[in-house]
């Protein structure tokens, strides 16, 4: 994978942990990530009409892909509530590069090689032996852990495929985060309720803040996907751990034990083994011409057979 996808995905990965860290205080998770989608949806609907819209065969995989980022947030907040923060949150994140490997190879055909197979498999056991850090296994909370993990693989694969064929990442990501942002608050609805959506100003502005660094963040990463391997992208994204631990260090005061450390250091490794170039690219790569018709670059993009 290039450099220069690489450094993106890493910039995905930063943003990722920042809009973790500002939520973190967040006592009612469902709600914030609720709020998060609202706020999105209102941003992409903003988008939508000036954006090029994504061709027709990617649509099905919008839906499908907003789908499971719905299944993503109740798994997610279910996780949160059965376990352990600092012991599910990395089983969650780790599992998941190995999951869109095995997903990319499956569905996508796309195989990496050797060195940035095993990049995947450093970030991957750098991010999950975080979760082993002096505690003791909490096996009930696992289930939810690794299925919050399959639904992360699961929307990855399906956006990798999806951008592939859309024509326009651009299109493709408002389009989908705007089925998933109206998606959301009537499931919020049916477990809670539609009035205790609105609450103190700072905590929504807070969410709603958090919810468009997100999309900022995933928007990047489906871009990369459309001209890098997914597994790859899916680790270096990962690598979000490694900037929260040092968020956590920096402005909360945490603290950095040997075993987190060495544990980022096999993270990092895995990165850099990941962004050398001789990765292989997407089977199935895109022009994104619409794209950049509407940036105005003047930039030329030989189309590609879909």
């Amino acid at each position: 994978m290039s450099i220069g996808i690489s450094l993106i995905v890493l910039l995905a990965a930063l943003l990722h942990a920042s809009w973790n860290a500002l939520l973190r205080a967040g006592s009612d998770r469902l709600w914030s990530m609720t709020i998060m989608c609202v706020a999105i949806a209102i941003v992409c609907a903003g988008l939508a009409p000036f954006v090029p819209a994504p061709a027709k065969a990617s649509w099905e995989y919008a839906l499908l892909s907003a789908l499971l980022h719905v299944g993503y947030n109740l798994f997610l907040v279910r996780t949160y509530r059965s376990g352990d923060l600092g012991q599910t949150y990395p089983i969650s994140r780790g599992s998941s590069p190995v999951l869109v490997s095995i997903g990319a190879m499956l569905f996508a055909g796309e195989f990496p090689d050797p060195i940035g197979a095993f990049g995947v498999m450093l970030v991957s056991g750098g991010i999950v032996s975080l979760a082993l850090q002096g505690r003791t296994i909490g096996w009930g909370s696992l289930p939810y852990a690794f299925g919050t993990g399959c639904f992360i693989a699961a929307y990855s694969v399906t956006d990798g495929i999806g951008v592939r064929l859309s024509g326009s990442p651009i299109g493709y990501t408002v389009w989908m985060c705007l089925l998933w942002g109206v998606m959301a608050p009537p499931v919020y609805a049916v477990l809670r309720d539609w009035r205790s959506l609105v609450r103190d100003r700072r905590e929504t502005a807070i969410a709603a803040g958090g919810g468009i660094v997100s999309f900022v963040a995933y928007g990047i990463v489906i871009f990369a996907m459309s001209w890098g391997p997914m597994a790859s992208v899916s680790a270096l994204r990962e690598t979000s751990v490694v900037f929260a631990a040092l968020i956590g260090r920096i402005f909360l005061s945490e603290r950095l034990t040997t075993w987190r450390i060495v544990a980022c250091c096999v993270v990092a490794l895995g990165a850099v083994l990941i962004s050398h170039d001789g990765s292989a690219g997407p089977a199935a790569p895109v022009a994104h011409r619409s794209d950049l018709h509407w940036m105005g670059t003047g930039m030329q993009s030989d189309p590609v057979a879909q």
